[in-house]
């Protein structure tokens, strides 16, 4: 009853872009999983320079050995994968550079990894680049940019509104 009287305190996260290029629909990335949003609705990016950072204030729950995706928690437990190019695993960390470690404390805009992008266009599937919230069962709302290219750490890329 007293939540109804006093309303719960709203909470929006908002996500900026952690690569600086053109936007993508997820429904447009060449890869099932995240396409048919298997793991978590967001954006892509096609990024224009090989420089990855935090989209959120958080914490970094996962760090991939091959330094190709990065999972960001939020204090209020949102969860954002980044995941860099299409079939990138195979290039086992050649041409990446994790800057950070599992359990830093991160800010929305410090550098995460930065990855050879040439490299990246010549060796794997795709250089578009999934940015998905991945316990998407927290979300009551998600409002998209609509933007066609993105700045990193400036450009707001989600909204979303956590149940």
């Amino acid at each position: 009853m007293f939540k109804n009287l006093f309303g719960k305190k709203e909470i929006t996260e908002t996500i900026v872009s952690p690569i600086t290029g053109t936007i993508v629909k997820i429904e447009d990335v060449p890869d099932q999983v995240f396409s048919e949003k298997m793991i978590g609705d967001g954006l892509a990016i096609q990024p224009s320079e090989g420089v990855v950072v935090a989209p959120i204030d958080g914490e970094v729950v996962q760090i991939f050995p091959t330094n190709h995706a990065v999972g960001i928690r939020s204090k209020n437990g949102l969860e954002v994968l980044i995941h860099i190019g299409m079939d990138t695993v195979a290039m086992n960390g050649e041409g990446f550079e994790g800057h950070v470690a599992q359990g830093d404390k991160v800010k929305a805009g410090d550098k995460l990894v930065t990855f050879n992008l040439d490299l990246v266009k010549e060796k794997a599937e795709s250089t578009i680049s999934p940015v998905v919230i991945t316990n998407f069962d927290m979300v009551d709302s998600l409002t998209k940019s609509d933007d066609g290219s993105v700045i990193r750490g400036e450009s707001v890329l989600l909204q979303a509104k956590i149940k």
